[in-house]
């Protein structure tokens, strides 16, 4: 076993996409930690107490595997599913009525009881707000159109019109909500080094 299982390379094709082509990928059910909120990330406090809340949790769940079952794995990169409530495209535009649900996927190890054990050891060490609202639940995204976007996230516009075009070419409608996995730390990185997948799940016509 090697020292630290990388949980991404289980599934290369969902976090290594081009950033030349969009491509089309069958994403599988994984479990998140999730929290959700709404308005814009940039100007809410809210959305960095969240954060904080999530990457908490998702590190203790981290150490007590470690601890119970001798399994050392590295914490998943943060994920994001933005919407609009009228169903129109998420961009800069509309960002103050943005509503998201910021989420880390967790390996098989992780379990409802495991994170009812963590929580309360979590709330010793730091006072985190919605603290009590993180949960674990399933997400089945399937048949899915990504692409790779580096660069600032106010660029991501361009790109993510290019991935809808591309679905539309292909034959497919949009369906879903917006969805980004971000391959750096967006607390730690600058701007013009960030990687984010930009992904949209996607469906036949009907008939």
């Amino acid at each position: 076993m090697p020292d630290k299982i990388n949980l991404t390379l289980r599934h290369k094709a969902l976090f290594n996409p081009s950033a030349k082509e969009p491509c089309i990928v069958d994403v599988p059910e994984f479990r998140f930690l999730c929290l959700d909120g709404c308005g814009n990330p940039a100007t809410d406090p809210i959305y960095a107490d969240i954060l904080s809340a999530l990457y908490s949790v998702a590190y203790a769940l981290k150490f007590a595997v470690k601890k119970q079952l001798g399994i050392n794995y590295a914490v998943m990169p943060l994920e994001g599913l933005w919407w609009m409530a009228d169903g129109s495209i998420v961009s800069d535009e509309n960002k103050d009525h943005w509503s998201w649900t910021m989420m880390i996927q967790q390996p098989e190890w992780v379990t409802s009881d495991l994170l009812d054990l963590v929580l309360p050891d979590v709330r010793k060490k730091k006072y985190l707000t919605h603290l009590d609202e993180v949960r674990l639940e399933p997400f089945h995204e399937g048949l899915s159109v990504q692409l790779l976007h580096p660069g600032p996230y106010i660029a991501e516009h361009e790109n993510i019109m290019r991935m809808h075009e591309y679905a539309y070419q292909q034959g497919y409608v949009l369906r879903g909500k917006h969805h980004e996995v971000y391959l750096n730390d967006p607390r730690l990185t600058a701007p013009e080094r960030l990687k984010t997948i930009l992904r949209q799940p996607i469906a036949l016509p009907a008939a």
